[in-house]
């Protein structure tokens, strides 16, 4: 058994890691409550885009590029939304597995011609598909540090411009979809070209419009702010997954911490009870010893 100081060295150490849990905790509920309700006042105009944007391609007899559905699928982009920082569980393990998963059965064969191109967002998915060989471009690490529109914009200009110059056949987005905060949704999503037959037939408006100039004109101008919004929701559903999970994961910690240092404590009365019966023992055999003499 380990004896005294060793015991209250291991309380105290548990307990600093148990503050250090809690406080995290705190600070991932905090920034849960605001990546929640930011990610929720996108929901609705995300839903309402896609409705409008299927009911322009019903009326319209003019193919657009980003909705031209390619005749065979040689090359893939795969722009993966991980995190920059750790301690939240399972959340990137989880959705990489699914990943690897997704590439093994869907996309080996792309991969194997060197056709499968990465774009990795966050720190985390970075650091794992760079370890794995994975053909990757550009270097967002530290993205969620300054989390702007503006900065998925400029991302989102570069791949239309590749996709209608034929560099790509197919844009995906893979991310951790918010359920609640203790559970995810691994969702991986066909960005490019454009998926108007996901769309309930709710969310369409059955609406006779007049269209100024004219629908063609009007997909032109409206499909890069739509396929914009979808990597846009899709990285804004990781950030308060991210949050969620590594709150759930701090909690967990907290309280694994908590259970622990009530084991050590009732091991430290152990090994006290122990000792002081070990010297009661001592005392009474030297007495008993004193008066043999």
């Amino acid at each position: 058994m380990a004896n005294l100081k060793d015991i209250r060295s291991r309380i105290s150490s548990v307990q600093n890691t148990q503050q250090i849990t809690s406080a995290m905790k705190m600070v991932a509920a905090a920034k849960l409550r605001k990546a929640q309700q930011r990610m929720e006042n996108t929901r609705p105009y995300a839903k309402k885009l896609s409705g409008t944007v299927s009911n322009l391609a019903q009326s319209n007899d003019h193919g657009n590029v980003f909705m031209t559905q390619k005749e065979s699928i040689e090359s893939v982009l795969l722009i993966v939304v991980g995190s920059d920082r750790g301690l939240c569980g399972g959340f990137n393990n989880n959705l990489f597995k699914e990943i690897d998963q997704h590439i093994s059965s869907e996309l080996s064969d792309i991969k194997s011609a060197g056709n499968l191109t990465l774009v990795c967002v966050g720190r985390k998915a970075h650091e794992y598909y760079k370890k794995r060989g994975y053909n990757l471009v550009g270097n967002y690490s530290g993205f969620f540090d300054d989390l702007k529109y503006e900065r998925i914009s400029s991302l989102m200009k570069e791949v239309r411009h590749d996709f209608s110059h034929g560099l790509f056949d197919r844009v995906e987005v893979a991310f951790n979809e918010f359920k609640s905060i203790i559970a995810q949704n691994r969702v991986i999503k066909t960005v490019l070209p454009v998926q108007t037959s996901e769309v309930s037939e709710e969310d369409v408006p059955n609406v006779d419009y007049i269209f100024e100039p004219d629908v063609a004109s009007i997909l032109d101008a409206i499909i890069p702010q739509f396929i914009d919004l979808i990597v846009w929701q899709a990285i804004l559903e990781s950030n308060a997954s991210e949050q969620g999970a590594r709150m759930a994961a701090m909690d967990n910690a907290t309280e694994n911490a908590k259970e622990i240092v009530k084991d050590l404590k009732l091991d430290y009365n152990k090994a006290r009870q122990a000792a002081i019966t070990t010297e009661i023992s001592e005392i009474v055999s030297g007495a008993e010893a004193l008066k043999e003499k």
